[in-house]
């Protein structure tokens, strides 16, 4: 397929052989690329039930047929494995320049499966001289991930684009990440620990020099000079992301009653409070500097510096979970917290979360720990390195939240669904979102269908955020459309200057085809049902598209989504219709046929 190299690169750690593979067109045809090829490869290559931590649940990262083109945005990659945390199918992923750098050594793929010998610790370098090898990572082997991206750049090049984990994903930590050039991440799902499972410390890329063809290079061109105009004038890229970055969203959403405090227990703070770690007082105070990924003009990214220390972020999300939702609203303590968690190499929600639950049980008198208490801002980063360590209570807040809360016998304080904690939206303030959390097949996740973009941001239109009817056919194209985005790949945040049509237009362009808005949806649809199928394998059902009760049963008494609580059931059901699945979530044999999908077996 034009864009892609069509080639995959399997490395069998546990046989130590490395191999290239062509992919096939007609996957390619159906799945596109990143996500939607990753689910591909993982469905089809692993039997049911497989601890997510053993050999044999591969890792599989991905490029789409933009990624490293001229696209704007087109910086990004996927990573899809089988979870550790959820025990579900897990996509995630991130931008930066390891994607563009990794195609540019010939390959869309990399599947790497088994493990090194227990006393073996490797990292696996790529170079674009038609090189790859495994080499000894004894060295590197307990460092952060600072220490190590600087230590493999010293024996790699200055050049190097480098992933690796910390010290929670060598301990196995089911809340930890893989880390990307220091400061981005795969994030969610402890996929960090299959990494730290398999005995490899890092993956590095370089000397990729490998041009794919494009078909159309002189309209691509023009393509994208109408795309950049339109990114610098919208508002959101142009000005709220460019300027605040994600933390841009922390007055929005707690205007609307829905940015969570303690656990989830509260979701409005008042103005005097909310501004003490608002993106404006994040850039007031600490930013040295905007940054972004590859081929983009928004530049997200936060470098900051407290004085004390310096680094990247917090983003939005992080700034949330290691502050108000813990009690904390010191801006500098959330700061060095999410340092901390990035040095680790930890999940800033799952590790804000787990210990937001820890607090709550602390509260109920479950869990006797002095350091758990709502508002010890000053104790987060000796929580986060005893967790990364699975030192003292950190070793039980390795495990996420619900296993935490189930433990000490509260597992409704567990703020999650499918084992994977919330975001920073209260479900109660936007019922489609809401909706979102509850089937999302890799659990709570915002990203796989953003409503918040049309329930409270009104892009591309605005709609009513506390009804029922329409919100699950709605969902379904946002769901359909993501899964897209993420199989091409370029950043969600494009979106919202650009709108989906942009993405039919640069995938035509490149590929030299006639695809239409309608093609894409169903490969999306194609992408979110196959998901679906693997769970389902694996046990989960309508029983699993659930929400905390406190969301269901318990009004917030505060805030602009006072007296609301989520009717899942309603909404489940007009969702499931829209869907074409039965009354117990599953595909029907029609929906199946349509999609070009058969039933996942326990043998596959």
């Amino acid at each position: 397929m034009l864009g892609m190299n069509n080639n995959l690169l399997k490395i069998e750690l546990s046989k130590n052989k490395i191999k290239e593979i062509e992919l096939e067109e007609e996957i390619l045809e159906d799945y596109l690329g990143g996500r939607g090829l990753g689910v591909k490869l993982l469905t089809r290559s692993i039997k049911k039930g497989i601890d997510p931590l053993s050999p044999s649940n591969p890792l599989i990262f991905s490029v789409g047929p933009l990624t490293g083109s001229t696209v704007p945005t087109s910086g990004r990659f996927s990573l899809v494995t089988k979870s550790p945390l959820t025990n579900t199918i897990f996509h995630s992923n991130t931008g930066g320049y390891f994607g563009p750098f990794f195609k540019r050594c010939g390959y869309d793929v990399l599947f790497l499966t088994g493990r090194l010998n227990t006393n073996e610790k490797g990292y696996i370098v790529i170079d674009g001289h038609d090189k790859v090898e495994i080499k000894e990572a004894d060295s590197l082997w307990g460092l952060t991930i600072t220490e190590t991206v600087e230590k493999i750049k010293g024996l790699e090049g200055r050049n190097s684009q480098i992933l690796c984990i910390g010290p929670a994903g060598e301990n196995l930590v089911k809340i930890s990440s893989i880390m990307n050039q220091a400061h981005r991440a795969f994030g969610r799902g402890g996929v960090g620990a299959v990494m730290g499972a398999k005995n490899i410390k890092a993956i590095v890329v370089k000397n990729g020099k490998k041009k794919f063809p494009v078909k159309d290079k002189e309209r691509l061109k023009k393509l994208n000079t109408l795309a950049l105009d339109k990114i610098r004038v919208v508002p959101i890229t142009s000005q709220g992301l460019a300027l605040f970055g994600t933390a841009a969203l922390v007055k929005v959403i707690n205007h609307f009653g829905m940015f969570p405090v303690r656990n989830f227990q509260e979701a409005y703070t008042p103005p005097q409070l909310i501004d003490q770690v608002s993106g404006e007082e994040l850039r007031e105070r600490f930013l040295e500097k905007e940054e972004g990924c590859y081929n983009c003009v928004i530049r997200c990214g936060r470098l900051t510096n407290t004085g004390e220390l310096k680094g990247k972020g917090p983003e939005f999300e992080s700034l949330w979970s290691l502050g108000p939702l813990t009690g904390t609203f010191d801006l500098k303590e959330i700061t060095h917290a999410n340092y901390a968690c990035n040095e680790q190499g930890l999940d800033t929600i799952s590790t804000g979360s787990t210990i937001a639950c820890a607090m709550e049980l602390h509260d109920m008198g479950l869990l006797n720990e002095p350091l758990l208490k709502f508002g010890n801002g000053k104790e987060l980063v000796n929580l986060i390195e005893m967790i990364s360590g699975r030192n003292g209570i950190g070793n039980e807040l390795a495990e996420g939240s619900l296993r935490l809360a189930s433990k000490y016998g509260s597992p409704e304080s567990a703020i999650q669904v499918k084992g994977l904690e919330l975001p920073a939206y209260d479900p109660r303030g936007a019922f489609g979102h809401a909706l979102n959390y509850a089937v999302s097949n890799r659990g709570a996740c915002h990203l796989t269908g953003y409503m918040i973009a049309l329930e409270i941001l009104g892009v591309p239109k605005k709609i009513e955020r506390f009804t029922v009817k329409g919100k699950g056919d709605l969902l379904a194209l946002k769901q359909n459309q993501s899964a897209v985005e993420d199989s091409l790949i370029t950043c969600k945040f494009v979106g919202y200057a650009l709108g989906f049509e942009f993405q039919v237009r640069f995938l035509n362009t490149i590929l030299d085809k006639n695809l239409s808005i309608t093609d894409l949806i169903i490969i999306g649809e194609r992408i979110f049902n196959l998901e679906r199928l693997f769970n389902i394998r694996e046990g989960f059902s309508r029983k699993d598209d659930k929400l905390p009760d406190r969301f269901l049963k318990i009004p917030l008494k505060e805030g602009p989504s006072k007296n609301k609580v989520v009717p899942l059931e309603e909404l489940l059901e007009e969702y499931y219709k829209v869907r074409g699945w039965d009354d117990n979530g599953i595909p029907t044999n029609e929906t199946l046929t349509r999609l070009k999908l058969e039933r996942l077996m326990e043998s596959d």
